[in-house]
């Protein structure tokens, strides 16, 4: 009998913000690569995780959580989920069982099935609400899963590779992400940022890496600007006597050198940028597009 053919391709994970997407990337992919923290709409960017199972690889994209746009970023943010939804071999619907099934999941479903895309609902964080009804449709396949503990991963990475085509690999076996570590680097700050400061401040803060220099083979060498919009924002993010920035800055070299597997010598400053958020040019130079 002869061997199944390989499958390869891109599968989208598309949910609200806070519904679990990064973390479940995470936990499939067995690394830390899409940063996570309990605030809501933290994820700006499309990540790439790459997971190489046997006789398959399926790209598992991250996005945004999609939610009322209103700024720039925010609608930059709906587009980046609008187009994974669109481009996507195949998707995971994930849901939240304290919030339920939402229109914007029969939107992209409706979608999804009009273009013969393969999909899944999936809901998540089930060991928060067990067995909970989600309201997804009783003709759609669902999965419950949990990140924190593990419950049902293991079949639904099984039921991955029947969402992707028949195809050869799409990248090298040992490539975890199509993104840079320069970038990496810029969302552990970010991820750091969001841990130290208090409500609606880290959604006006941006990270750019001004310098990643990796020619030491003990040492990597980060310099980046933590990126807010008003000398008043600067004053919160350094803090008293530095305090803010310092512990910014402690944190998110643990997760860098965590990343790149060696020291790391950061440089960390706050910089005043006006209006960052709402000049689409700025936003795709931070690579948020």
């Amino acid at each position: 009998m002869p061997d199944r053919a390989h499958r390869a391709g891109v599968v989208a994970l598309l949910g609200p913000t806070n519904a679990g997407k990064s973390t479940l990337l995470n936990r499939l992919l067995g690394q830390k690569l899409a940063i996570v923290t309990p605030r809501p709409q933290t994820t700006r960017s499309r990540i790439l995780g790459i997971l190489s199972l046997s006789g398959a690889q399926v790209a598992l994209l991250d996005t945004p959580g999609f939610h009322e746009a209103a700024r720039p970023l925010n609608r930059l943010l709906n587009e980046q989920v609008a187009e994974a939804a669109r481009d996507c071999d195949g998707a995971l619907l994930l849901v939240d069982p304290r919030t339920g099934w939402e229109p914007e999941h029969a939107r992209l479903a409706g979608e999804l099935g009009r273009r013969g895309a393969p999909f899944l609902a999936v809901v998540t964080k089930d060991d928060l609400a067990p067995g909970a009804g989600a309201g997804v449709p009783g003709d759609l396949p669902v999965l419950r899963v949990s990140a924190r503990t593990g419950e049902g991963l293991r079949a639904l990475r099984e039921s991955l590779p029947a969402l992707v085509p028949e195809s050869p690999p799409l990248y090298p076996e040992d490539q975890l992400t199509d993104r840079p570590l320069r970038f990496l680097a810029a969302e552990c700050v970010r991820e750091a940022a969001f841990g130290e400061l208090s409500q609606e401040l880290p959604y006006a803060v941006a990270v750019e890496v001004e310098e990643f220099d990796e020619k030491r083979p003990d040492l990597v060498r980060v310099r980046a600007n933590l990126l807010v919009e008003r000398a008043s924002q600067k004053g919160i993010a350094v803090g008293a006597g530095g305090r803010v920035i310092k512990q910014i800055g402690i944190q998110a070299r643990r997760e860098i050198e965590a990343l790149v597997g060696r020291k790391v010598h950061l440089e960390l400053w706050v910089k005043v940028e006006p209006r960052w958020s709402r000049r689409p040019k700025r936003l795709k130079s931070l690579g948020y597009w």
